[in-house]
């Protein structure tokens, strides 16, 4: 099957090689970190997760919204998302490998990854992340190949197979729920402090994942000539609206926690992040922004005939994609940080080089997930879908 990826059009090839040329410029820089340390980064004693884990975070997220596709088709036996299971569990394969490169950047030194296996700690929430994020990747990548080379046989998937999909279920709810623990089991962090926290991330992943599916499969449909189907998009979208809706809800149940109890260690946060604090607000429009995005694109989708119009839909998806990634990919870890529990302030603005190591992951996923994409539309052309 992989043959057919390296058959393709000109602008196929223009494509992956202007990826390649963005993740050169980025292995640049991150040859530049290797050598002189995270020093070149805009972190510090106060803020010591930045960009990089910040795009981990919204990354896990993204993997794990493809057992909203899971679910349907294989415990409901909805076959209408067979044109596009396949396609979302390739997604959490590009976003898993893209979450352990943002990793690796943020250790400073690769060789520490290793710690993780020559010391195993159980105790510890970063070794059941290593965990979790290995075997979902390693489920993904094993269902996602076995089912497509089935299809394209005409055979059905090997029985072994199915155990792993049932499994690959609560194992995608793991990646992320284990993701929120790591941070709201941090005492001295009132931001994360919060038992809601883990359903709050699942439900931004509801709506973050299958949201940016709708624009690959409008990519898809364009560029490749492969449908996913009109009502496999539409039931996306309320799966979509449903997801955004229930994190708008967590935030708004975590800002009236907040504002009524008026304890300090979770005022003072949501304080900086929307009004800015002693004279701090770098953040600000930045956030006002993510809420005016998910609000606009919630009134669009909760209306029928906007929902069904594609080119609103797409828009809709775009606006909480981008809401989202503002959420958890900004303000979610500097949130959390500033103020330190002393209240002092000192904000963290990710620097060129950070920036440009986290545009190379985000092509080499896009890589990843290009190249994977031209194999299922290979398949599903040939067995005639």
């Amino acid at each position: 099957m992989l043959e057919s990826a390296f058959k393709g059009s000109k602008g196929y090839w223009v494509w992956l090689l202007a990826l390649l040329a963005v993740i050169g410029v980025g292995f640049g820089f991150y040859l530049r970190q290797l050598t002189f340390g995270l020093g070149i980064t805009g972190m510090s004693r106060d803020v010591s997760w930045g960009f990089y884990i910040a795009q981990f975070t919204f990354l896990v997220g993204v993997a794990a919204s493809a057992v909203m596709l899971v679910i349907p088709y294989y415990l409901h036996d909805y076959k209408k998302f067979g044109r596009i299971t396949v396609l979302g569990e390739f997604l959490a394969v590009s976003s898993v490998i893209m979450c352990l490169l943002f990793i690796i950047a943020d250790l400073g030194q690769p060789m520490r990854l290793f710690n993780v296996l020559i010391h195993p700690t159980p105790s510890s929430m970063l070794f059941w992340d290593m965990v979790v994020l290995n075997g979902y990747l390693f489920l993904n990548i094993v269902i996602g190949w076995n089912v497509l080379d089935a299809e394209r046989n005409s055979v059905p998937p090997p029985q072994w197979v199915k155990p792993l999909i049932y499994i690959s279920i609560p194992w995608a709810i793991s990646i992320h729920t284990v993701t929120a623990f790591l941070y709201c089991g941090l005492p001295g962090r009132g931001f994360w402090l919060t038992a809601i926290l883990a359903p709050r991330f699942l439900a931004s992943a509801f709506a973050a994942g299958p949201a940016f599916l709708i624009i690959l499969a409008f990519i898809v449909r364009g560029f490749a000539k492969y449908d996913a189907g009109r009502d496999q998009i539409q039931t996306m979208a309320k799966i979509v609206t449903y997801g955004a809706i229930a994190n708008v809800f967590f935030f708004l149940c975590e800002v009236f926690v907040a504002i009524y109890s008026q304890i300090p260690e979770h005022t003072a946060h949501l304080q900086y992040l929307f009004f800015g604090l002693h004279g701090h607000g770098v953040l600000v429009p930045w956030m006002w922004t993510s809420i005016f995005l998910m609000l606009a694109a919630i009134t669009l989708l909760v209306i029928p005939a906007a929902r069904q119009n594609e080119v609103v839909l797409g828009i809709a998806c775009i606006a909480i994609f981008v809401g989202i990634w503002i959420d958890k990919g900004l303000g979610m870890i500097s949130g959390g940080f500033i103020p330190n529990p002393l209240h002092h302030v000192r904000e963290y603005v990710p620097t060129i080089p950070e920036i440009a190591i986290t545009i190379a992951v985000y092509a080499t996923g896009f890589l990843i997930l290009t190249i994977l994409y031209k194999v299922v539309v290979g398949v599903k052309q040939e067995v005639g879908e």
